[in-house]
């Protein structure tokens, strides 16, 4: 089950795909991550979900990750007395705290916080940005503005602060419960919505303790003016262009994206593009020319990871959608110009051992022209570290522990595969040749590049760099 291409693919599961044997056919057209979004999961279903994944990676040998995306806090206006209104623009419209039902002059934001936050001057937006409000009073109980943008508004449509920085964190009851009920199965990644500060991610980090990585989902501008200190605080960054989009101008969400994958990729952190990447896949057995554009530029930047969203979860075509996506991550690793954008966007090594040998192993297969570098990670550091080079070999990353192979898995460009600790040097050198050849990466003769820590077996320690050849007695006992 080698893939060839470095970027991962990360795959929604949804009405389409929950079905163990769609889940299989979705993991052999090129998903390494499987995500399940907990806004449309009941904890059953995320048990059922969980447990046909590891049926299929126990079918299959491979580690899969699992990502759970919590819904965070969702603002939404009340009703209409005749179910919607139109709003004309230049018009006066209001939020109020009155439970009852709305007019054209105003309707219930059952949301207290809010009032306490917003300024006048401020947007808001309304159904997904269809509607846009700008405010022009705000007191304790009422909200006053003017109609900017109008339509027809309907009952409990989505509400976007753009300018409005909330006095709340990004975790609801809601989603303290779906985190719990998804750590004690063991997953891999949790996605937290809605990340405005830093401190948004402390709660999670403190329930998680360690069992999961936490990736921050950059959805609101108030996350990108605050990007570095997030990036600190998280695993891994998605950049979930579909609010961002509403939350800021379309036409500054490309300029983003590449802020934020270049700011990961300098800090080593993962980073995954989300969002509409072939978007009339949900009804059609091929993308367009655009969608296709899209999903390179995500490629050609040395994003770690592409997602799919509903094209898997319930469109016509999820598994063609998988495909079609891999062979064009594929394609674009093939280009010419790929290597000479990956180097010119890489970042010196920060002064430290171990990423000293990251580096000299990227440099050294490189200038060998090494078929594979192979790396022993017990807690992932090492794995990150070596992703981080970006190097044009593939990486395998040899691992004891099953959570780093599965959290592994949404990284750029590794291989991970479960094996014991070496011994001593002779064993880490054999075991490192047999899995490599047994791998598909390298055949007898060819010399490969391996990275570890003395002592064996210790997290964080890798100090030593080692050239092998493949062959002789490293393979007896294939």
């Amino acid at each position: 089950m080698r893939r060839r291409r470095f970027a991962k693919i990360l795959a929604t599961l949804g009405p389409a795909s929950s079905s163990p044997e769609r889940i299989r056919a979705l993991f052999e057209a090129g998903v390494d991550v499987f995500r399940i979004n907990m806004s449309h999961t009941s904890h059953a279903l995320l048990k059922t979900l969980h447990g046909r994944i590891r049926e299929v990676e126990a079918e299959l040998g491979r580690p899969i990750g699992i990502l759970i995306d919590l819904q965070g806090p969702k603002l939404r206006i009340g009703d209409f007395a005749d179910g919607a209104v139109d709003l004309a623009a230049g018009a006066r419209f209001a939020l109020d705290t009155t439970r009852k039902a709305g007019d054209v002059h105003r309707v219930y934001l059952p949301h207290p916080p809010v009032f306490r936050a917003v300024e006048p001057g401020h947007r808001i937006l309304l159904d997904d940005g269809r509607i846009r409000l700008k405010v022009v009073e705000a007191v304790p109980k009422r909200i006053d503005c003017e109609v900017e943008v109008g339509g027809r508004l309907s009952n409990k449509k989505g509400v976007s602060l753009p300018d409005t920085v909330l006095p709340f964190g990004a975790m609801t009851d809601k989603d303290r419960s779906d985190l719990e009920a998804a750590l004690n199965l063991d997953i891999d990644w949790v996605a937290l919505s809605f990340v405005q500060r830093p401190e948004d991610l402390a709660e999670a980090r403190k329930m998680v303790r360690g069992r999961a990585y936490v990736m921050a989902k950059i959805e609101k501008p108030s996350a990108v003016e605050r990007l570095a200190e997030i990036i600190e605080m998280a695993d891994g960054l998605m950049v979930a262009r579909g609010d961002l989009g509403v939350e800021m101008p379309l036409e500054a969400v490309p300029g983003v994206q590449k802020q934020i994958t270049r700011a990961c990729r300098r800090a080593g952190r993962p980073v995954v593009v989300a969002t509409q990447m072939l978007e009339s896949m949900i009804a059609a057995p091929v993308p367009t020319r655009a969608e296709v554009s899209d999903v390179a530029t995500a490629v050609f930047e040395g994003a770690d990871a592409i997602m799919l969203s509903a094209e898997s979860a319930v469109g016509k075509y999820p598994v063609e959608a998988v495909a079609t996506m891999s062979r064009i991550a594929e394609k674009v690793e093939a280009d010419p110009n790929y290597p000479n954008i990956i180097h010119a966007q890489r970042t010196d090594p920060e002064p430290t051992g171990p990423d000293a040998i990251s580096s000299a192993a990227r440099e050294v297969a490189a200038t060998l022209n090494l078929p594979a570098i192979v790396c022993y990670t017990s807690s992932g550091a090492t794995g990150l570290r070596a992703a981080r080079e970006r190097p044009n070999r593939p990486i395998v990353a040899l691992t004891p522990s099953t959570a780093t192979a599965r959290r592994l898995a949404l990284v750029w460009g590794l291989h991970c595969v479960l094996t014991e600790d070496a011994r001593d040097e002779t064993d880490m050198v054999d075991r490192a040749c047999r899995i490599a050849y047994q791998e598909g990466f390298a055949r007898p003769g060819q010399r490969i590049i391996i990275t570890a820590g003395v002592p064996f077996g210790t997290p964080g320690a890798t100090n030593m760099l080692r050239i092998a050849f493949v062959g002789g007695e490293s393979l007896s006992g294939v």
